[in-house]
C-alpha cells in the first residue's frame, strides 16, 4: 500500500509505502492499511503546508471530499499565498494565479467581500483596533496613530459602538 505526499506547491515529495509478506494478510485489512497510510500522508502534508506558512492564516478550502487536506494560505492582505494540491485541484488554483495576486474572499466566494470599497476596509481597520484594546479608545487610536478626537469621529461615522 502506498500514498503519494506533496510538498507545499502541489509537487511529488515522497511517498509512504506499508508493505507485507504475510501470506494470511486479508482484503479488509489491507483496506485498512491503505486507509491508514493515506491519513498518515494528509497529515504530513498539512503539517509542511502550516510550516512554510506559518506566518498566514491557514483556512479549510469549501471541497467535496472531507479530510481531503485542501488548505489554504492567506496573508495578512486577504491575499492567497499558498495552496495545497487538493485545494488547488479542487478550486483551480494555478501557479500563475498565486504570482498575480488573488484575492481569498474572491476564491471562497465571500460576495460581501468582493465588492469591499474603502469605506469598508477603514471601518474593518477601526474595528480590530478597538477589539484589540478591549473597547480603549485611547489605546486604539494610539496604535493606529490617530488622535482619540479621530477616531471618536471614525466610530460615529461607522456606527461601531465600543462595549467598554
Amino acid at each position: 500500500t502506498t500514498a503519494p505526499v506533496y510538498d507545499h506547491e502541489g509537487n511529488l515529495a515522497a511517498a509512504l509505502d506499508v508493505s507485507s509478506c504475510r501470506s494470511d494478510l486479508t482484503e479488509g485489512f489491507v483496506q485498512l492499511i491503505a486507509v491508514a497510510v493515506g491519513d498518515a500522508a494528509r497529515r504530513i502534508e498539512a503539517e509542511n503546508f502550516r510550516m512554510v506558512y506559518s506566518n498566514a492564516r491557514i483556512l479549510l478550502a469549501p471541497v467535496a471530499e472531507r479530510g481531503a487536506g485542501a488548505f489554504i494560505a492567506v496573508d495578512a492582505d486577504d491575499l492567497v499565498v499558498g495552496a495545497t494540491r487538493s485545494a488547488r485541484l479542487a478550486l483551480g488554483i494555478t501557479r500563475e494565479a498565486l504570482a498575480k495576486g488573488l484575492l481569498a474572499a474572491d476564491l471562497l466566494g465571500d460576495a460581501a467581500k468582493t465588492s469591499e470599497d474603502l469605506d469598508d476596509a477603514e471601518r474593518g481597520v477601526v474595528q480590530r483596533a478597538i477589539a484589540r484594546t478591549g473597547g480603549n479608545v485611547s489605546a486604539a487610536a494610539q496604535n493606529l496613530g490617530i488622535s482619540r478626537a479621530t477616531l471618536h469621529r471614525k466610530l460615529a461615522r461607522f456606527g461601531i459602538h465600543r462595549t467598554h
